[in-house]
């Protein structure tokens, strides 16, 4: 059996699809008929060399997916992560995958392919972001920074699902209506240095942040004594000064989210809350982009330019 999957050769050049020999499923393992594969900052960041540097080259990417897995001659639709492989360290652009059984997630009825394949990256990351880390409830007042992102939008549907109030920022205009429509009460278009122009008298008690940089500290200023700044990715800046005295003398907290360094356990745990989650309309996963695997070199191109409102996946059978 040969798959086509999408190769890492180089840090940093465009990936190449090659077709590679699978092994034969041994005991425990089976032929899974990929379907959909997410594509997330975390496979660009690896594609530069900025993620998993030291791991062995040439090798397929790809952190989550979803596909058709055939156990006991049945075909169970699944959700696939990077503990699936049977063989450690491949990735799942690829066409079809041999897996280790007792790591399939099975999907949902109320829960199609497409969606599910962007599920394990960004919405089990918006999905702790809120009800772990943040802990919102419907008396917060939230502020979600990046609205229109992969994470940003889920959060905001998450948030505003509990019942909490919602301010979205956006870097521009196009991306507001999309934002409101996930159900934020407020969309603001702002840079860091308005960013509390914009806020107006709104003092947040949760922030979600995404993008760092000089972002973090305006943060900060704009939220309210014994807030929460929920801080899970640095797109805009990964360093930045932080306004101490806010921190101390509003008594904040600042947590991180640190889904990389999270057990095989926890993750897989917080894949089926998700997923459960989403059939449950506990939460909205808007699919912008659909491409096929061809064109796995502009999906991430659209990432770095910031081109996709919600999520991208690639099609790969």
């Amino acid at each position: 059996m040969r798959a086509l999957t999408a190769r890492l050769t180089a840090h940093g050049a465009p990936l190449e699809l090659e077709e590679v020999e699978l092994p034969e499923p041994g005991p425990g393992e089976c032929l899974v008929e990929m379907a959909f594969g997410g594509v997330n900052p975390v496979d660009r960041y690896e594609a530069l060399g900025r993620v998993n540097a030291g791991a062995p080259l040439p090798r397929t990417l790809g952190a989550e997916g979803s596909g058709l897995a055939e156990v006991d001659g049945e075909k169970r639709r699944v959700f696939l992560n990077r503990a699936a492989p049977a063989r450690p360290g491949d990735g799942l652009w690829a066409s079809h995958v041999v897996a280790r059984e007792d790591k399939l997630i099975d999907l949902p009825a109320a829960v199609g392919l497409e969606e599910a394949a962007a599920v394990g990256v960004a919405a089990v990351t918006a999905w702790r972001c809120v009800t772990e880390l943040g802990e919102v409830v419907p008396e917060d007042k939230v502020l979600v920074l990046g609205a229109s992102g992969g994470v940003g939008s889920i959060v905001v549907s998450i948030a505003h699902r509990i019942g909490a109030e919602v301010v979205a920022q956006v870097g521009s205009p196009e991306k507001a209506g999309f934002t409101k429509e996930r159900g934020a009460d407020q969309v603001i278009v702002s840079e860091a240095a308005s960013l509390a122009e914009e806020l107006g008298s709104y003092s947040p008690t949760v922030v979600f942040d995404p993008l760092g940089g000089a972002f973090t500290g305006a943060a900060i200023e704009a939220l309210a004594p014994r807030g929460r700044l929920v801080l899970f990715g640095t797109s805009a800046d990964p360093r930045g000064e932080v306004p101490l005295q806010a921190v101390y003398r509003k008594a904040l907290r600042v947590l991180g989210y640190g889904g990389l360094i999270e057990s095989e356990g926890r993750m897989a745990k917080g894949v089926a809350d998700t997923l459960a989650a989403l059939a449950e309309g506990r939460l909205e996963v808007v699919v912008d982009k659909v491409l096929p695997l061809s064109e796995v070199n502009t999906a991430l191109e659209n990432l770095a330019a910031r081109r996709v409102r919600g999520k991208q996946v690639l099609a790969l059978s």
